[in-house]
């Protein structure tokens, strides 16, 4: 009799589960049979993760130490059978992994899928493999037993109501003595999948070199192994064809996607070690979520340890691929990792490689190098701001879009680029690149036709605060200190607007607006960048430039960062209102300084400090222009 404890137990989906099998019991998808690929996967990560557990814990592979996955069609049945000898699961993990495991993946992929449509290529990379079955098949029964455990339990549900669990002796078909059995009754559009060769297409195609044996076993028939189960990494790099790369990615990703740049060596000597890496094309849905963890797997002679020992760093995780390691003890626990030195030698190293492989990638197609920048860039320049042995390599890596043009930059291409007299490395800082471009900022350079880099990633806003240099250049803020670019040539176009420029003494008028802004302004002074707008607003020289600043500002609000005022003497309104001044006297000083402020932050892309007090003092200016 079955305790009460041991009872059979109904429960509900969470419901974004719910609806994310609605959509896989209808079949959105155009590509079902990644169902496979995904139960093998789940398969092969329990197999690893006993084979880990076994090193300190021999007793749990028992008798029974070659590790397999078996594929097992009955069509008679109309059922597919994908079984394992892994570490298996016990009841609660039956139904935290089978019944609630997509709460932090299954609302990001809802909302990706949204987006595109068909979720073929998002399945895996969600988290969510598992439920891909429900896309093939009716009912799925899971048996498991946990190694080490006594009790089996099995797991029923039709992807529709919810699921149940129950204690496995109350189920139908034998008891693995360790391990997990996933059975698919197939709907009746899905008995294709129960044919030997297309069971075998889809394992050559998707899981060929997963590192456990794939069995095929027919009715009546020995089961005979469909995979070459071979570690890829220790293969000759002549031995292996690309497509087999692209495989291995899309194994290691569960995604369609395809390698930009493959990185497969080995090294031996005083540390023996392979690796395998990929850069891949497509970019991560989590690539900026702080919790992102590590995604190079580390193996220890052919033994899977973890995928979370830190072995780039964080600005190129986007990289995925495998470390086997020859010299790692198998029993490292991964608190000995991280002061272990021969894996702090082998981080190093492997971090070096790749980046000399992206400078050959910039080299040998500059191209394939620009798409990979538009979708890695800002996370391989977090690497400018915290890696400070390799801040000339990185920034040698990165690219810019900048005022010469609409294409990518690279700093070489800059300095190569300087006007005569110049130098320093001129930038701007911001969130939108329209913006940044149109900045008034912008103009004394455009004047002397220097190139200036135009950022936006929220990143560019530290390093460039580091005090940098490349080639010997310095990197220059236009929107922070003075900046004085007399010493490089006008254009000749800016030459003969400059001769016919009438000159103003701005003495009287920028005293008076400097006393009616003391409280909102670090400074007001006469401009020597601006040459078409009236006004522009910097940062003082030594603080945050005004793009860090504003970043600073929205994360802690309520800080006082008080700009600096600068007017431009040449401009036809400065001109008029410092005679107006002048003429009489400071008592309208006030309403003209606070729009001349207002007019510089909305041109910065900010509001007016006082939206109200500025709409008041618009409408007395139209009102006076139609004589009212």
């Amino acid at each position: 009799m079955v305790t009460e404890t041991m009872a059979a137990e109904t429960r509900p989906f969470m419901a974004e589960v719910s609806r994310l099998l609605h959509l896989m019991v209808n079949s959105v998808y155009s590509d079902r049979e990644i169902f496979l690929r995904e139960l093998i996967s789940n398969a092969s990560d329990a197999c690893d993760k006993l084979r880990y557990e076994a090193i300190a814990k021999p007793e749990l592979l028992g008798a029974d130490d070659r590790l397999r996955i078996t594929i097992r069609p009955d069509k008679a049945a109309g059922t597919l059978t994908i079984t394992d000898n892994g570490i298996g699961m016990d009841r609660e993990e039956l139904a935290e992994n089978l019944g609630t495991i997509a709460r932090s993946g299954t609302r990001a992929f809802l909302e990706r899928l949204q987006q595109s449509g068909d979720g073929s290529g998002l399945i895996g990379q969600f988290g969510v493999g598992f439920y891909s079955a429900f896309m093939v098949a009716d009912n799925i029964e899971v048996t498991s037993r946990r190694a080490g455990s006594g009790e089996a339990w099995v797991w029923k549900s039709d992807g529709l109501s919810g699921f149940t669990i129950a204690p496995a002796e109350s189920a139908t078909g034998g008891l693995p003595a360790r391990g997990t059995s996933v059975k698919l009754a197939l709907k009746s559009d899905a008995r294709i999948f129960l044919e030997r060769d297309e069971i075998e297409r889809i394992v050559r195609g998707y899981s060929d070199h997963i590192l456990f044996p794939i069995e095929l076993e027919l009715p009546g028939e020995a089961a005979q192994q469909i995979n070459t189960a071979s570690a890829l990494w220790h293969r000759s790099k002549s031995e292996v064809k690309p497509e087999e790369y692209t495989q291995a990615l899309r194994s290691l990703t569960n995604t369609i996607d395809e390698p930009a740049l493959t990185i497969h060596y080995k090294v031996e000597g005083r540390q023996s070690y392979a690796v395998l890496l990929f850069v891949p094309k497509l970019r991560p849905y989590d690539l900026f979520d702080p919790d992102r963890k590590g995604r190079v797997k580390l193996y220890v002679r052919r033994v899977f340890i973890t995928d979370d020992a830190g072995l780039l760093p964080a600005y190129l995780r986007f990289v995925r691929g495998v470390v086997d390691s020859e010299d790692l003890p198998l029993n490292i626990s991964r608190e000995m990792l991280q002061k272990n030195p021969i894996l702090s030698q082998i981080k190093n190293a492997v971090t070096g490689r790749v980046l000399s492989e992206l400078e050959s990638f910039a080299s040998r197609d500059p191209k394939g190098y620009e798409a990979f920048f538009e979708t890695f860039g800002p996370v391989l320049k977090e690497g400018i701001y915290e890696d400070v042995t390799r801040q000339e390599q990185l920034l040698k890596l990165s690219r810019f879009r900048s005022t010469a043009g609409n294409g990518w930059r690279s700093l070489t291409d800059y300095v190569a680029n300087l006007r005569p007299n110049q130098k320093e490395i001129y930038f701007l800082a911001g969130d939108d690149i329209g913006r940044l471009a149109a900045s008034p900022q912008l103009e004394a350079a455009r004047a002397r036709g220097v190139e200036v880099l135009l950022l936006t990633d929220a990143i560019d806003h530290f390093w460039t605060a580091l005090g940098l240099t490349f080639d010997g250049k310095p990197f220059r803020s236009l929107s922070q200190g003075e900046v004085d670019l007399s010493a490089i040539p006008l254009t000749d176009e800016a030459k003969a607007e400059e001769q016919a420029a009438e000159s103003l003494d701005v003495k009287g008028l920028v005293d008076a607006l400097r006393k009616a802004l003391a409280d909102a302004v670090t400074d007001v002074r006469a401009s020597k960048r601006l040459t078409e707008s009236a006004v522009c607003l910097v940062a003082p020289r030594g603080g945050p430039d005004l793009g860090l600043g504003r970043l600073l500002q929205r994360q802690q609000p309520g800080g006082n960062s008080r700009p600096v005022l600068e007017i431009n003497p040449n401009h036809p309104l400065i001109r008029a209102i410092g005679r107006r001044i002048a003429e009489n006297g400071t008592e309208e000083a006030a309403e003209w300084a606070h729009l001349l402020l207002d007019e510089a932050r909305i041109l910065d892309g900010d509001p007016p400090l006082d939206p109200a007090a500025f709409a008041t003092r618009m409408n007395g200016l139209m009102l006076k222009a139609l004589g009212i």
